[in-house]
């Protein structure tokens, strides 16, 4: 098993381009589009809908009305000033999902970088969306599926790398080489086996340093200061941070558009 890490939004055209057929793609955008996503499904929406731009979450709402909307621009939700008079239903705080809201519907999401990063991913064999929130559940269907490739891709923020989601990256190569370094040493195997590029270990390397104070370390990131600065989302970055609270693993549906829960 090979991995790369895709570590700036500056590199989403390339991969989009790119043959993976044969990778499993994993997109964090741990403040906040993926870990809102798997709060979502873990409080029984029936799928998660992203989708790049603001006309296209109306143009699914005009065509199926029982659709929720969520999402964000500049971290708030989308309100009528945006949209020609449409309020989104909800932003892109997790801990707006609840499962009053959100059980049995389908939400077409829109924001700034997770759903680009996920949409870059389309030609892959599998795309995952992954937080802290569900790690352990995702390496273990990773572990399951042995793919040639694993790709986690960092949404980041603007065309930046976001330190948050590199370390979620990173937290996953560790604990995928924890998983299968063992068959390292089995006879015959040779190298390959299982092989980290440059952008991997510095991913994981990073994560090292850090993991000892993890939110110590996120709350200097760019995108934790500015949801700390803004009292109602504050609390979205201790949340977020959380580990393993969720023991679902979030796919690409079939159709290619929704993602959906696999418990």
């Amino acid at each position: 098993m090979k991995i790369e890490v895709i570590l700036t939004p500056a590199e989403l055209p390339a991969l989009a381009r790119r043959d993976l057929r044969d990778a499993v793609c994993v997109v964090f955008d741990v403040l906040r589009a993926t870990s809102t996503f798997v709060t979502a499904l873990q409080n029984g929406a029936k799928a998660v809908v992203p989708v790049s731009e603001i006309s296209e979450a109306l143009a699914w709402r005009q065509k199926e009305p029982a659709v929720l909307l969520g999402g964000e621009r500049d971290g708030v939700t989308i309100r009528a000033d945006l949209t020609c008079g449409v309020d989104f239903d909800l932003g892109n705080s997790p801990r707006e999902y609840t499962p009053e809201k959100v059980r049995g519907k389908t939400i077409v999401s829109t924001t700034t970088n997770g759903t680009r990063a996920l949409r870059a991913c389309a030609g892959a064999q599998t795309v995952l969306a992954a937080s802290f929130l569900n790690l352990t559940a995702t390496v273990a269907f990773i572990k399951k599926l042995q793919p040639v490739r694993v790709v986690p891709v960092c949404a980041g923020t603007h065309e930046n790398t976001a330190l948050e989601d590199v370390l979620a990256a990173g937290a996953l190569c560790e604990m995928l080489e924890g998983l299968l370094s063992p068959a390292l040493a089995a006879p015959g195997r040779g190298e390959g086996v299982f092989q980290l590029s440059d952008s991997a270990e510095m991913a994981r390397a990073t994560y090292a340093q850090a993991k000892a104070n993890l939110a110590a370390a996120v709350g200097r990131s760019e995108n934790a200061r500015r949801l700390l600065g803004i009292p109602e989302l504050r609390d979205d970055v201790s949340f977020c941070l959380q580990r393993d609270i969720f023991p679902l693993v979030v796919r690409r549906a079939a159709d290619g558009t929704a993602f959906v829960s696999v418990i």
